[in-house]
Formats: C-alpha cells, sequence, structure tokens
C-alpha cells in the first residue's frame, strides 16, 4: 500500500472499476488538511451509516487540528464494533468488495476497514423441507452473520469457534467452519479445513453444493455423503455431537460432516415428541424408506414368478394384465412421478392443487382406461413414491429411486438371479462408502450395539449420556454419568 492517496486510488480504478461501476461507491473528504478517501459497495451497507461516518469525520475539522496525528485521530471517530488495519492493497480489495468501508489517509501506508455489513436478504422462517409440528420456527437464511449467530444463540459455549474462510479467485465466498474446540476431533477439523483452503476455482456461485462435491469427491455416487439442513437446532445438536458444520454465505444450508446413511433418515421431528411416539415415528420412516427402495422390484418379481408367493397372497399380482408389460408400466409410472415431482416445483402455489387434481384425476384414470397402466401398477408406484416423501433427505431419497430403476430392470432381465444379485450389489456398494473416512452405514456395519440402539430407538435426553464414537469426539460424555 503506498504513502501517497492518489497512488493507491488509481489502483482501485483500474482493479474495482471505481467510477465505472455504479454500485461502488467513493467519496474524498479533506481533514486537517489532509485528503482522506472512503470506497464502499452500495448494495451491501446502509446509505445511513455511511452518512454518519462522513457527517463524523467531516466534524473533525472543527474540533481537531493535531495533523501529524490525524490517523489516530480518525480511528478514534470510528465508533463501529470492528475496526481494523490493513497493510495491503489486495486486502483492501477484498474488504471494500466484502461489504466494509476501507479508509485510506494520504501519507499512511495503512487503511482502516470498517466492517458495517447490511446484506440483503430474508428474516428467518421454517423452512420448507424440514417442518415440525412443535418446534422453533426460525431457520436459517442466506446470510452467514445471521446463521452464524442462530447457532450461537443456541450454543453459548465459549469454546464454539467460526472460522472465516474464503473460496474461490473470484467470488470470493465466505465459508465458516464450525466445531466445538473441546468436542470435535482436531484431526477431522483440519481435514476439513484443509479440504476448503485448496479449493482453487473461479466462484462457488452454487455455494453449499459446490462445496459439498470438493469435500467429499463423491464423482458419479448418487448417495449424499454430507447432511445438509436449514434447521438451527438440527444444527446445534449436531456441533454438541461432535460434528462439524460448514455454513456458506448466500445459501440457507448448512452442511453438517461427517454422516452415514442412518442420518439422512432423522428428523427433528423424532425429537420434539415423546420418546415412544419419536421412535414410532422413526420406524414408520425406516419402513417408508425401505419400501421406496424394494416394494416396486420385489412385487415384479412375484408377478415374473408366482410360484414364489405363499398361497396366502396368492392375490398379489395383476388382475389384468394390459397392454403393456408390466416392468414398462412401473418405469412409466415412476417417469411420471419424476414429472409431477418436478412440475409442482416450477409451478406457483396458487396452481399446483389444479395441477395435482389433473394428474391424479384425469391422468391416472384415463391410464387405467385405455389400458396404459392397470390399477395395481398405480397403487404400488403410489406407495413407493409416499415412502421417497417420507425419507426426510431429498438427496437421499432421489438416489434411492434410481437404485429402484435399476434393480426394477436386473429383475426383468435375471428373474429370481438379477433381484438377489442387484440387492447384494447394492449393499456392498452402500457398506464400502466412506463419508470423510467414516463407514456409511455405522452402526450397522460395523456394528455398534450401543448406537444401534439409538438408532432404532428415540432415547430420552436423560439417558443420551454419550456422544457417537464414529465422530471420535475429545470428550464423549455430554452429561454426568452416576458411577
Amino acid at each position: 500500500m503506498s504513502a501517497k492517496i492518489k497512488d493507491n486510488a488509481k489502483y482501485l480504478k483500474e482493479r474495482v472499476g471505481v467510477g465505472t461501476s455504479f454500485d461502488v461507491g467513493f467519496r474524498e473528504i479533506t481533514l486537517i488538511k489532509t485528503e482522506v478517501q472512503l470506497y464502499y459497495v452500495t448494495g451491501l451497507i446502509d446509505s445511513l451509516i455511511i452518512q454518519d461516518i462522513i457527517e463524523e469525520l467531516v466534524n473533525l475539522n472543527e474540533k481537531e487540528s493535531e495533523r501529524n496525528k490525524i490517523a489516530e485521530i480518525i480511528k478514534n471517530r470510528l465508533l463501529h464494533q470492528q475496526v481494523t488495519e490493513i497493510k495491503t492493497m489486495d486486502e483492501a480489495v477484498d474488504q471494500i468488495l466484502s461489504g466494509l468501508i476501507v479508509i485510506f489517509i494520504n501519507g499512511e501506508r495503512f487503511a482502516y476497514a470498517v466492517d458495517v455489513r447490511s446484506y440483503p436478504g430474508r428474516s428467518p422462517q421454517e423452512p420448507d423441507t424440514e417442518r415440525v409440528i412443535r418446534g422453533s420456527r426460525d431457520g436459517f437464511t442466506e446470510n452467514i452473520i445471521e446463521n452464524t449467530a442462530l447457532t450461537r444463540r443456541r450454543i453459548r459455549d465459549e469454546r464454539l469457534r467460526n472460522e472465516m474462510l474464503k473460496v474461490g479467485e473470484r467470488s470470493k465466498t465466505d465459508v465458516c467452519l464450525s466445531y466445538i474446540q473441546d468436542i470435535a476431533d482436531e484431526g477431522l477439523v483440519q481435514l476439513i479445513r484443509d479440504k476448503v483452503q485448496k479449493i482453487d476455482i473461479d466462484g462457488i456461485t452454487m455455494a453449499e453444493k459446490s462445496l459439498e462435491e470438493y469435500i467429499v469427491e463423491r464423482r458419479w455416487n448418487p448417495f449424499p455423503l454430507v447432511r445438509f439442513t436449514e434447521r438451527p437446532d438440527v444444527a446445534a445438536n449436531h456441533l454438541l455431537e461432535g460434528h462439524v458444520l460448514l455454513i456458506v454465505d448466500t445459501s440457507p444450508s448448512v452442511i453438517i460432516v461427517p454422516t452415514t446413511f442412518f442420518h439422512h433418515s432423522q428428523h427433528a421431528e423424532e425429537h420434539r415428541q415423546a420418546p415412544l411416539i419419536g421412535t414410532f415415528i422413526r420406524w414408520i420412516r425406516f419402513l417408508a424408506i425401505f419400501l421406496s427402495i424394494f416394494l416396486l422390484p420385489t412385487w415384479l418379481l412375484f408377478v415374473m414368478d408366482p410360484t414364489l408367493l405363499p398361497k396366502e397372497f396368492s392375490f398379489i399380482g395383476p388382475n389384468e394384465e394390459g397392454n403393456i408389460p408390466i416392468v414398462i408400466q412401473l418405469i412409466l409410472g415412476v417417469i411420471g412421478i419424476e414429472f409431477l415431482r418436478m412440475a409442482a416445483i416450477h409451478t406457483p402455489t396458487a396452481l399446483s392443487t389444479a395441477m395435482g387434481l389433473i394428474a391424479a384425476v384425469l391422468i391416472g384414470q384415463i391410464a387405467i382406461d385405455v389400458g396404459l397402466l392397470s390399477p395395481e401398477v398405480i397403487l404400488y408406484i403410489s406407495v413407493s413414491a409416499i415412502g421417497s416423501y417420507v425419507t426426510p433427505s431429498y438427496e437421499l431419497s432421489v438416489a434411492n429411486k434410481v437404485v429402484t430403476v435399476i434393480l426394477l430392470l436386473i429383475t426383468a432381465l435375471f428373474g429370481l438371479i438379477g433381484y438377489v444379485v442387484g440387492t447384494t450389489l447394492f449393499i456392498l456398494f452402500l457398506v464400502g462408502l466412506r463419508s470423510l473416512k467414516t463407514p456409511y452405514l455405522w452402526p450397522l456395519l460395523p456394528f455398534n450395539p450401543k448406537a444401534m440402539l439409538s438408532t432404532l430407538i428415540r432415547i430420552p435426553t436423560p439417558f443420551a449420556n454419550t456422544r457417537p464414537s464414529i465422530v471420535h469426539p475429545k470428550n464423549i460424555y455430554r452429561q454426568p454419568v452416576d458411577k
């Protein structure tokens, strides 16, 4: 940083586009016969704050006269909680584009950065995909400062750490690494920190999704290896278990690492109800996930080979064959459900109800009447679709649907052998998955009896004394244990 303010101004004009980009604000004032320049991005700062700072500085001309102490005087007049000195132009550019006010003083080789960011955004509200009957209605927003405050509000621990990192040569996106110092494993924290710092890309405009692909490197694996949540209570609970959070600016979805298959089957509603009710809800959800994967291939197997069925279940199977092979009907039904799901996403709320009625009443009934789909196919596809919607994790539900289609094709081609081999390969595939060196099917494989019990049963909070061992927490006990 040059001591000549004109050299710094020339650099910023070329680098940031001062005078060209309308949203890059610039103001030059004279204080005690010394040139002072202020730079900021208008859309990231409240204009009233800028006016207050300029007014306070201009008043120095009437109250101060010591020109040789101009830098110290200005710093004392900046009545804001975060004022830091910066000594390089690269850092000054980063701070300006991050929403800070940078103040240059002629004759000084440093500048002051004043953190008065006021990012545009919405107020916290309950996320649509993680609603609960009882519980908090706030949710993460696109503002990283608000998101860290929502977790800090729930965990008022001096050992909670929120490390700010930057990703992207051009976007310089803020990424917060959040963990509890005396709980989270140091090796895990360092592993994630290294992975984030090694990211070399222009920008992660897709925010948390781009970051996830760098963190876990799953390539063509459809199953989610990190968990996304928009609920601060869920994120805080995982922090207390020893997990690490990655909060990305501009995204309301927080990344939780590491996670297993069973983490994606959990929902906040289980912990907002009585333990018995929570356990019942959890079992129903496990059943729904199981049906969403295996119901259609199993029914197709019984249709192809009715001798596999006991006499008591001989009614299973289509009463009418229809004009199209059953496997084609099933695949058409699965694709049709996906059509409806994508249409619902892109359809305005006011029209989504009408679209659902058209799909259910007209398309479904007409498909049966013309012989395109049989009633049994409609029934089982509907049950499988409901099971996928019951799955808390959207990413897991879509991955399960891909597996269902693959099992359908293998079963149609090779019958019972294809079904058995396909199911076995699917299970082995899950066994081989790792999420940041964490076995994906833990605590089932490798088997951990105590952890498996807490997975199947919603343990009452007073008896949930230990943290999950899979994250290797420094302090394994959540509360004192009676000796």
